[in-house]
């Protein structure tokens, strides 16, 4: 890989890494309500990128469910589980989404699972257990349950993802707006109070979140990942993509004060060696043109 896209991922990972630290002062240092944070943010994602909606792919129900999945579905478990868990442990937890679309990828694709992806799968699911169990050992921690349900619904989108064709990447942005606010809206509605109270005595800081959530994550680093996706075999990126959580750990621990114990280090250090065993290429496969 260049120089020149090596450092163009690594400030990908540094904004999404930025992001799970924002999202958090967001939702419980200024007490914004998660679901209104979510609806908020796919509201101006897609008023920005309404005039590349059209015209909407046939048939429009598969990427619709994959827009809201990838989009505002597992944005809300996200911004739900990070309101109690520290940063460094939800990114941790969220890398259980990559064994899950290579277990999903199985059942719903039917693409083959080796060997040495299972060891990995376990691994990592192993590493995740160590992060979200409660110190007492008795239970779960209920942020990274929902953290790990972020994953759970990424990865489903990602897989679905696989079987549409022809939707560009700032059409999907579209769509991911389009078919996130009228849910999260009504979720908000339903389940939070006094919303606007808290965004408003929240004042410019949630205004900075906002826009560094919408320009940045979503369209100017998604825009930046899906290029090095088409340029660069993806067995290359996904194991480089592991300077996002290490990032968020260290962001977390100078930023939001987290605390990394030897509990939190163990299950990291086994997720993360999961996750590469997983990207690893397979033996004898070509990289990608």
């Amino acid at each position: 890989m260049p120089a020149r896209d090596f450092a163009l991922l690594a400030f990908v990972c540094l904004i999404w890494a930025s992001h799970n630290i924002i999202s958090k002062l967001v939702v419980a240092g200024m007490e914004v309500p998660p679901l209104f944070y979510a609806a908020i943010r796919f509201a101006i994602v897609g008023a920005i990128t309404a005039p590349w909606l059209l015209p909407l792919p046939r048939p429009l129900w598969r990427p619709a469910l994959v827009g809201f999945f990838m989009g505002g579905g597992g944005f809300a478990l996200f911004f739900l589980g990070i309101q109690t868990a520290t940063p460094s442990s939800a990114a941790i937890v969220a890398q259980l989404g990559i064994p899950l679309t290579a277990l999903l990828s199985v059942t719903l694709l039917g693409e083959s699972f080796s060997r040495r992806r299972l060891v990995g799968t376990v691994l990592t699911v192993v590493g995740v257990v160590v992060v979200m169990i409660e110190p007492d050992g008795a239970s779960f921690s209920r942020g990274l349950l929902f953290v790990a349900g972020s994953a759970l619904v990424g990865s489903l989108g990602a897989v679905m993802m696989k079987q549409v064709e022809g939707v560009r990447p700032i059409q999907f942005q579209a769509l991911v707006g389009a078919t996130s606010v009228l849910p999260l809206l009504t979720l908000t509605s339903l389940l939070e109070q006094r919303q606007f109270d808290a965004a408003f005595s929240a004042g410019w800081p949630f205004v900075a979140a906002l826009v560094f959530s919408v320009v940045l994550v979503s369209l100017v680093s998604h825009s930046l990942y899906y290029r090095l996706i088409a340029r660069h075999d993806a067995n290359l990126i996904a194991p480089l993509m592991l300077m996002m959580p290490l990032m968020t750990v260290a962001l977390g621990h100078l930023v939001t004060g987290d605390r990394l114990d030897a509990k939190v280090m163990a299950g990291a250090a086994l997720a993360i060696l999961g996750v590469l065993v997983i990207t690893r290429p397979e033996p004898g496969a070509q990289p990608a043109a």
